[in-house]
């Protein structure tokens, strides 16, 4: 029994020794900068001076706009920007990705090739190449108002410079990134049995019906899973909107994202304190939607089992 003990000692220090480099990188590069920013967050802090403790002041300006930060009134329009795009783009994707990932489960030549050309917009589309290059396809003389007076449309708008229009075109920047849902959902219809539709044919369910009643609630679990992760992406959306809006949300703040919000305060106007009181505000944010989504999902979702 004592050798068994002793063997068992062994065992777990032997685990802990080859878990060392992940337990240190987990608490020095991960848990340390987090709970840093949440005391940096009470305090005013410019970067080059030492951090000095203000209380939930930051946490009050947000709200208030009533302080000596530059521009501090915008941070409810950041927010409510970036609540639009969210609740717009992640729906407008994930339909957009379902069914191409339903015409990618057909039984075609060279499906292959079509899934790995659909999946290369996901791997390109967040790059600072792309975003220049949408920047100039959606501008005043771009391609789009090329095509568009090539088709007789009159006088169409720059759409990267008009407050109406400017955020559309990072939502459509958001949809064509469909590739990874696509690939997720894809795996998901290839593990409905076909006996299912089978069943559902025999009863004299058409097409339409099929896919209400057999393809999405079976499909339930994995439309849940990629509704979560592309919402949380699309809360931490930066690259887009920094290049197409040349670093300054315009025009007229349409497309001030939060975190870009949240990077001019910290990086540009060195106000690192505020910065990180609104982190930690978006990880409430984002975890508050995120509860409400598994909270609702009970009664929507539905597993193997039920």
């Amino acid at each position: 029994m004592q050798k068994k003990s002793i063997l068992f000692i062994r065992a777990q220090i032997s685990s802990y020794v080859f878990l060392i480099p992940w337990l240190l990188g987990f608490f020095i590069l991960t848990v340390y900068p987090m709970v840093y920013s949440l005391y940096l967050s009470f305090t005013d802090y410019n970067v080059l001076e030492p951090p000095r403790w203000v209380g939930i002041k930051n946490y009050f300006v947000m709200f208030s706009g009533n302080d000596q930060y530059v521009n501090d009134a915008r941070f409810l329009n950041s927010l409510f920007v970036t609540l639009r795009f969210v609740f717009i783009s992640v729906p407008m994707k994930l339909a957009f990705a379902l069914m191409v990932a339903m015409l990618m489960n057909q039984k075609l030549r060279f499906i292959p090739l079509y899934r790995t050309v659909y999946y290369i917009p996901t791997l390109l589309g967040g790059s600072v190449a792309i975003s220049v290059l949408w920047r100039r396809l959606f501008s005043g003389d771009g391609v789009i108002n090329a095509i568009l007076r090539a088709v007789k449309f009159a006088d169409p708008p720059s759409w990267i410079s008009t407050p109406e229009y400017a955020l559309g075109t990072l939502i459509i920047l958001a949809v064509w990134q469909f590739g990874s849902p696509m690939i997720i959902f894809l795996a998901g219809l290839k593990q409905i049995p076909h006996e299912y539709y089978e069943a559902a044919s025999v009863d004299g369910a058409g097409k339409v019906r099929q896919f209400f009643h057999v393809t999405l609630p079976c499909l339930s679990p994995i439309i849940f899973f990629n509704l979560v992760m592309q919402m949380i992406n699309s809360f931490q959306s930066f690259t887009q909107a920094y290049i197409i809006s040349g670093g300054n949300g315009g025009p007229v703040d349409s497309t001030m994202f939060y975190s870009l919000y949240l990077y001019l305060h910290g990086f540009a106007w060195a106000h690192m304190g505020y910065a990180a009181a609104m982190a930690w505000v978006l990880l409430i944010i984002i975890a508050v939607l995120t509860a409400l989504t598994f909270k609702i999902s009970n009664s929507m979702v539905s597993y193997g089992e039920e």
